[in-house]
């Protein structure tokens, strides 16, 4: 009895033993069956590269960048392709057929435009190059063509600080003589600047560069009334100056496009117009440890004379609106070009430089000697209480330069 039972277990052992074996067996061929049938899946699928039409032009990839002209960067957008039924593909090939001979009509409109053009779709562009580099510096202010000589500069003004940026760059066509002498440049801002802005060329030759830039604290309401002064000097090696030129430039206006590069003639003394009551010209000289003022009435032109019996001047030294001290000259022949070299002398302390004023009266005697002369104009020359323009900035080159003589010629105005 008891062996039967052995056997039993033995059999049921074996066979559930069998059963495990052939389930592992069946699981193995399923999953290994599920693996070929996927791969054949993948293997199916359709390219995922897309098929252009044979009407378009080439489009040029970016790796073909080589192929592009030189100073021209090409570039493409990807199309967009929709899902198309089997049943719509004769349509689309018939609206391609007519589309091709509207394409090639256009095709040589469209070729300079871009590198893109595929059935519906337009050219989008080439980026040039060369829009974006700078050119260099010479090249942007290159002086322009002609014989006078020029000054190349750029005003810019900050509202939000209320300063005035002056760059101040080059000379253009500098007169030979002041080929090698050293190059400066006064810069003041009329009529309240008192203390000029100095710059030195940094070479010498027809022209000179400078590349600097000054700041002028002005108000907002006060820059559109103010006036730019450049006065240029060639001084020689012993110190000796000369006056090339200046440059009076109103900002009345301009102040619209900031930063632009600017060219001005120099006006010189032979290229003054004579106003319209005529010239005079002074030069000043000023010595503080002497306290003397030296001033001489040199010529006269464009007199607007009444009769023929001659021209003198008169000098007044005034303090505030005390006349200090009355000069005349002897009466000269009156011409078109009326010389007078006159010299004359003032005791002046140098903490009245910013107090006094000398007054110019230019006047025709009469035939009757008891009555007063025929006044043809009047000139006032002082600081900023006095004067404005270039009244103002011949006095106060003669201050800033002391004991050298300082030599401008001046319009008349009438007597108010």
């Amino acid at each position: 009895m008891t062996d039967q039972v052995l056997l039993l277990a033995a059999g049921l052992s074996v066979a559930l033993l069998s059963l495990l074996l052939l389930g592992l067996m069946l699981c193995y061929l399923w999953r290994r069956k599920r693996r070929r049938k996927g791969r054949s899946q993948y293997e199916e699928l359709l390219s995922t590269v897309p098929s252009i039409p044979a009407c378009s032009a080439p489009v040029i990839l970016v790796s073909q960048g080589s192929l592009a002209k030189p100073g021209e960067i090409p570039f493409t957008l990807p199309p967009r392709f929709m899902a198309q039924d089997h049943n719509n593909l004769k349509n689309v090939e018939e609206k391609e057929e007519g589309e091709e001979i509207k394409m090639e009509t256009r095709r040589d409109i469209l070729a300079h435009r871009g590198s893109l053009s595929v059935s519906r779709w337009y050219p989008v562009g080439t980026v040039l190059a060369g829009l974006y580099s700078v050119p260099p510096l010479n090249a942007v202010v290159a002086p322009p063509p002609g014989m006078a000589t020029r000054l190349c500069f750029s005003v810019e003004y900050r509202h939000s600080s209320e300063q005035l940026m002056v760059s101040l760059l080059r000379l253009g066509n500098l007169p030979p003589p002041f080929h090698g002498n050293v190059t400066l440049v006064e810069l003041r801002l009329l009529p309240d600047d008192r203390r000029p802005r100095q710059a030195k060329a940094r070479g010498t030759g027809p022209d000179p560069e400078f590349n600097d830039c000054f700041v002028f604290q002005v108000s907002g309401v006060c820059v559109s009334q103010s006036t730019l002064s450049v006065c240029v000097l060639s001084v020689e090696q012993q110190c000796k100056r000369h006056a090339v030129g200046r440059v009076l430039f109103p900002l009345e206006g301009e102040l619209g496009q900031a930063g632009r590069v600017l060219w001005r003639d120099l006006e010189t003394e032979d290229d003054t117009q004579c106003s319209e009551l005529g010239d005079v010209q002074i030069s000043l000289s000023y010595s503080p440890s002497l306290q003397r003022l030296s001033v001489v009435v040199l010529r006269a032109r464009g007199l607007q004379l009444l009769t023929d019996a001659g021209v003198c001047v008169q000098v007044s030294l005034q303090i505030h609106t005390q006349a200090v001290k009355i000069k005349r000259s002897s009466v000269v022949k009156g011409e078109s070009d009326t010389h007078f070299s006159y010299r004359m002398t003032f005791k002046l302390r140098p903490q009245h430089l910013d107090e006094a004023c000398l007054r110019f009266e230019l006047q025709q005697p009469q035939d009757v000697r008891s009555e007063p002369p025929v006044l043809l104009g009047v000139l006032v020359l002082g600081p900023f209480m006095y004067a404005r323009g270039p009244q103002l900035q011949h006095w106060m080159d003669m201050v800033n330069t002391p004991q050298e003589p300082v030599k401008l010629w001046h319009g008349l105005c009438r007597a108010t």
